[in-house]
């Protein structure tokens, strides 16, 4: 089916992502490392997450980043479970990767 020649196009989609002030920005494309606002963590949706996520409150403190640089200059850490070799590198020197 052809649009009318005077529909409006779509509006393109955003994402609210954090970036390496802390502070929510509108995005358009979607951000791959999410972390947890209070845990000050950043990783893919584990195992742990999702059990997070089941229990309740977790989503409320979701942030979403572009990439795993902008995570780790907002002051997150790597999730153990799903980033165990730069999480053994954090706990190694949290000054490198992150604050603890």
């Amino acid at each position: 089916m052809i649009p009318a020649p005077d529909a409006a196009p779509p509006a393109p989609r955003t994402y609210t992502l954090c970036g390496p002030d802390g502070k929510p920005y509108a995005g358009s494309t979607p951000g791959t490392p999410g972390g947890h606002r209070r845990g000050r963590l950043y990783g893919r949706l584990c195992p742990s997450a999702l059990r997070a996520v089941a229990r309740g409150p977790y989503a409320a403190h979701r942030v979403f980043f572009p990439d795993e640089a902008t995570a780790i200059a907002a002051g997150y850490r790597p999730c153990a479970v799903c980033l165990p070799g730069q999480y053994a590198r954090w706990k190694a020197d949290p000054e490198s990767t992150g604050t603890p």
